[in-house]
């Protein structure tokens, strides 16, 4: 099943408040996004780091976001 815009917020505070130093990051972060295994959080995380390198590799665009600027410029920008 998908990840909600709120549990994806959860999940990224849950990260900033759990570190890789945590012994127990993950079921700490399942525990804060709620209705997520501990598996599924750790998959989660996994893609969202390919993504990254991905994006890093210039292998996928950036996401465009409604309302972003570019050079104080405003576009119009809504993923699609």
């Amino acid at each position: 099943m998908g990840w909600t815009r709120e549990e994806n917020r959860r999940f990224e505070d849950a990260l900033a408040v759990h570190g890789p130093d945590d012994p127990n990051r993950w079921q700490h972060v399942a525990d804060a996004v709620g209705g997520k295994s501990v598996q599924e959080v750790k998959m989660h995380y996994e893609i969202l780091q390919e993504d990254v390198i991905r994006i890093e590799r210039d292998q996928i665009p950036l996401p465009r976001y409604r309302g972003a600027s570019i050079n104080g410029r405003q576009i119009d920008n809504e993923q699609r």
